[in-house]
């Protein structure tokens, strides 16, 4: 799919399906629209007459409790009905496709589908098959993007870092090779001219140059933890340990936890981050995920008026 396909001729998003080939100057105006909603979003001045009368539909085709709540409330903060289609008990469980089951909701009045998926690129075809005026968000497609994750990253790393990324040193650290949050926030980090990207993990986890390039990578976590401004660490799929990929979860931890020991190497006021859901003791220590220094629970607060600000400039 081009990276122009989410984009009408004048520029503005059609869709959001990736952050790859997005300009830093659009990504800054979803990230400035975020920052303008979040009195809304949390303090309960709901912008209830923004898109009344729209619906939108979380069409999940791979389990969610984060995304889709955050979702779910986004889309009724700004006054919208919100439609949770149950895919587990739904058509497609006796052969519709995908792409009908839109349809025959698009021809109910949904305006706007939040897609998850767990193939690459389904969620890209199912836009591509959608009406002229149904708009689309991609929340999470197998290993490609999720891309309202990358942008509540950058938001929370702005908030405390401030706009200037190129000042920024960011890690981002685990099994790299299977994440669609580490995708899109590299494509994210990139278009924001951030100052230096590293990536570590264990090399049988590390995707190639196709997907880390213009990266410095470690395989060294002690190395790729020196100074920076920001550890994203990355959840280990406990299957990846049962694939053979990983000899234990102990080792795992040993070599590329989170420890506060290697915090401590990390510049004094790095911040820590994480996507969720965290393996505590495998991929981060407790008490570091915790402490003072990590922003976790920031980030899925952001999730809120990011995904409002997406939504909104969609719905125009």
């Amino acid at each position: 799919m081009s990276p122009d396909f989410q984009l009408t001729p004048d520029g503005r998003l059609r869709h959001l399906l990736t952050l790859d080939g997005l300009s830093a100057a659009l990504i800054r105006e979803l990230l400035d629209r975020a920052e303008a909603l979040l009195p809304h979003a949390h303090a309960g001045t709901a912008l209830r007459d923004r898109h009344a009368g729209r619906t939108a539909c979380t069409l999940f085709f791979e389990a969610s409790t984060r995304t889709r709540s955050s979702f779910q409330l986004a889309a009724t903060r700004l006054g919208m009905d919100v439609l949770n289609f149950d895919v587990s008990t739904s058509s497609t469980k006796k052969g519709e496709s995908a792409l009908d089951t839109l349809k025959t909701l698009e021809a109910m009045g949904v305006d706007l589908f939040v897609i998850r998926h767990a193939d690459n690129g389904a969620v890209a075809a199912l836009a591509a098959g959608a009406a002229p005026g149904t708009r689309v968000i991609n929340a999470g497609d197998g290993r490609a993007a999720h891309p309202t994750q990358g942008l509540l990253d950058m938001l929370t790393l702005r908030q405390r870092k401030g706009a200037d990324f190129s000042k920024l040193t960011v890690l981002i650290a685990g099994d790299l090779l299977h994440s669609r949050v580490a995708r899109s926030d590299l494509h994210a980090l990139r278009a924001l001219g951030c100052g230096e990207i590293r990536v570590c993990g264990p090399a049988n986890l590390l995707p190639g140059e196709d997907v880390l390039h213009g990266c410095k990578v470690f395989h060294d976590f002690d190395q790729a933890v020196a100074g920076v401004d920001a550890a994203i660490m990355l959840r280990l799929q406990r299957e990846r340990m049962e694939q053979g990929l990983v000899p234990s979860l102990e080792g795992y931890y040993r070599d590329f936890g989170l420890s506060p020991a290697r915090l401590a190497r990390a510049a004094p006021d790095a911040l820590v981050m994480h996507p969720g859901p965290m393996n505590r003791g495998v991929e981060i220590d407790g008490g570091v995920a915790d402490g003072p220094q990590s922003v976790i629970l920031a980030q899925v607060a952001n999730g809120l008026p990011v995904r409002m600000a997406v939504i909104d400039a969609l719905m125009g």
